[in-house]
């Protein structure tokens, strides 16, 4: 097996504690009776992408290829991005970002045991479905309208401040509460018209917020579909019919805890297809995207995700 190592740099407030990770790798592998890894580190958004692509030509034929994102979210993102539809390829997370959400759903304590080096390279894999949009993949959830409006505000923030919110974690969080209220500002959002096919179900109307959920925690904290787990073939659904921007600030709290309000469906789809005359904001595992329309579709078991200390997704908490 070829153990290939992507580090997101900005996910690392210190210089000196990538430096450490990365002296901890050498020395691990090196003590192994076939040393075969590489490190890499990824330098702009899909970087890692074209890293993955030539360290699989530098394998050995049929040789199974483990990539470990090493940061947050988003380099997991890329990182998926990266190995699917490859053969013999497997994904692990090394949480060092402001958020880990996919792996929360091993169990909220769990997170931790995913920095060991010694215990990740010796996992087992594990089946896991994607959400599948466009040309791209996500692992974890994937939202439009409100939700993802705020995390657009969150973005511009974090570029006027970069390394801000690694420094201080509280912030996150606080910061996510703020861009949500001033999303409930916007009209166009709360309000927005959508033309929505569900597994051939016809579900279109007036949308603040579309929430598909492979796993049950997104936004560092918030499980607005806790029973979503991503081994079950089934994308967990929720349609957000407009309430006003008070009467959802009310809901909200509750919403993020799973506690639906009656204003939400709940949906386990296959499938979407969804069409808007105002541009879709899309936020897939905390990455932005714009369109007028989208298919959305679960891939069962499309990846195998590398999960230590025997950890199942059967086990997650919820």
């Amino acid at each position: 097996m070829k153990h290939v190592f992507v580090f997101n740099p900005k996910s690392f407030a210190e210089k000196t504690q990538m430096e450490y990770i990365t002296d901890t790798i050498g020395q691990f592998f090196r003590k192994q009776e076939k040393p075969h890894f590489s490190i890499q580190i990824s330098h702009f958004p899909r970087d890692a992408i074209g890293i993955i692509k030539r360290e699989v030509t530098t394998s050995d034929e049929n040789e199974t290829v483990r990539v470990y994102a090493v940061g947050g979210d988003g380099i997991l993102f890329d990182c998926l991005n990266g190995i699917v539809g490859l053969p013999n390829m497997e994904l692990a997370a090394i949480p060092y970002g402001k958020t880990n959400d996919f792996l929360r759903v091993f169990g909220t304590d769990k997170t931790q045991l995913f920095r060991d080096i010694g215990a990740l390279a010796s996992a087992k894999a594990l089946p896991t479905d994607v959400i599948a949009f466009g040309n791209n993949y996500a692992i974890n959830t994937l939202t439009i309208g409100m939700e993802s409006l705020a995390v657009v505000k969150m973005n511009s923030f974090s570029r006027k401040h970069p390394g801000l919110l690694n420094r201080f974690n509280f912030l996150y969080n606080l910061l996510f509460n703020i861009s949500s209220t001033i999303a409930l500002l916007d009209h166009d959002i709360l309000f927005q018209q959508y033309r929505i096919t569900i597994d051939n179900i016809d579900f279109s109307g007036e949308y603040s917020g579309i929430n598909i959920a492979n796993g049950p925690y997104y936004g560092g904290n918030k499980s607005a579909s806790p029973m979503a787990r991503p081994d079950d073939g089934i994308l967990h659904t929720l349609l957000f019919k407009p309430l006003g921007a008070v009467g959802t600030l009310f809901v909200l709290p509750n919403y993020f805890k799973g506690k639906h309000p009656s204003n939400c469906k709940l949906i386990q789809a296959k499938k979407l297809e969804i069409r808007s005359e105002l541009p879709l904001q899309i936020q897939a595992d905390g990455e932005i995207f714009f369109d007028t329309n989208i298919t959305i579709e679960v891939k069962p078991a499309a990846v195998q995700f590398v999960a230590v200390d025997g950890l199942t997704y059967g086990k997650a908490e919820g």
